[in-house]
């Protein structure tokens, strides 16, 4: 083998091995490729499992602090007064804190409510029956259950949708929020078990127009009923009746003046709901010290619409008997033993110089 076939030789080997090590920087940098892909495949597939499970959280929530462990759950607000229009659909939020336990569900229902014949009882829930100013229908949520941590605060959406053809007046109906026993959360061993509690928000909804508004005041009293005392607190109530097609907001003041026409007694008296054709009392209390003597008390209620006034008035009398005989056998007792050391003793006055 001459010189030349040598070096065509060695130039031969050469650039085999330059074509073997391109081969393998190939074939990695195609293994390297395919790893990114991969890694960039699991990055959005991890990525599109949290998209999915924060979607799946309907609510926005926080969580409280303090001392959450109380074995209760707060609802807020517990009253919502709203104006909706025919066709139109308005949102509310409402708040649930669970302080119960963790991993709690409650779950989301409706009913309608009306006004009482018994004064006592402010609204009266329908259950499954229709109320003559439903609402029930006209309430949704997206989702009827949803489970809480212990100290958590969700503001969970209630929408209400008043139909085209909607009267115009007042709807009034609940959302009650209910806790439900889990068998995976409390180790009870079963399926599930009936709701334990329940709490709810009441709706008044207006759909705006022409409608009836009219009550008054129909009776103001001493609760119960007498006009003498012997010491104060004195119990009073007022009777509202709501005779419209619409809730009213009365509110007002009582003044009381004694004997000597003096004011020496007010209380403010803040509005309070009373759902149509029902009635519904307010209670109230007033008291001062040292009561003597009678008493006129004058209720002044706004009935809530175009400013119009009722004036009630009672008169009572307070005689603190058992304040007065202490001071009668005070009086008397003192009278007794100044008559007896007179009669004992002469007392005699010192002649002047």
């Amino acid at each position: 083998m001459n010189l030349h076939t040598k070096f065509s030789w060695g130039r031969l080997k050469i650039g085999i091995v330059f074509a073997a090590l391109c081969v393998v920087s190939i074939a990695s940098a195609q293994e390297n490729i395919l790893s990114d892909q991969s890694s960039q495949a699991s990055t959005s597939t991890s990525t599109s499992e949290l998209v999915t499970a924060e979607q799946k959280k309907w609510y926005t929530s926080d969580f409280i602090s303090g001392d959450v462990s109380v074995g209760d759950f707060i609802i807020g607000p517990g009253k919502v007064e709203l104006t909706v229009k025919p066709g139109q659909t308005v949102t509310k939020m409402i708040s649930v804190t669970n302080r119960i336990s963790d991993n709690k569900t409650f779950e989301l229902n409706v009913e309608d409510m009306s006004g009482s014949a018994d004064p006592s009882k402010a609204v009266v829930l329908l259950g499954d029956q229709s109320g003559p100013y439903t609402l029930k229908d006209n309430f949704s949520f997206p989702e009827k259950t949803f489970t809480l941590a212990l100290g958590e605060r969700a503001q969970i959406p209630v929408s209400i949708t008043m139909p085209p053809n909607a009267e115009p007046g007042g709807y009034y109906g609940a959302v009650l929020v209910s806790t439900v026993q889990n068998s995976d959360a409390e180790g009870s061993g079963s399926v599930s078990t009936p709701v334990i509690a329940r709490i709810g928000t009441l709706f008044f909804i207006t759909v705006p127009g022409e409608f009836e508004k009219s009550g008054l005041v129909t009776d103001f009293t001493t609760i119960p009923n007498k006009f003498m005392y012997t010491k104060g607190p004195i119990n009073l109530g007022i009777l509202f009746e709501n005779t419209g097609s619409i809730h009213l907001g009365p509110y007002g003041e009582i003044k009381v003046q004694n004997m000597l026409g003096e004011e020496v007694g007010f209380v403010e008296i803040e509005p309070w709901f009373v759902l149509p054709k029902s009635m519904r009392l307010r209670e109230l209390t007033w008291d001062r010290e040292l009561l003597l003597g009678r008493y006129t008390i004058t209720a002044n209620i706004n009935r809530g619409y175009e400013d119009i006034i009722d004036t009630k008035t009672i008169h009572v009398w307070v005689v603190p008997w058992q304040f007065l005989a202490t001071i009668f056998v005070t009086i008397f007792t003192l009278f007794l033993l100044f008559k007896f050391i007179s009669s004992r003793f002469e007392f005699k006055r010192k002649p002047a110089r």
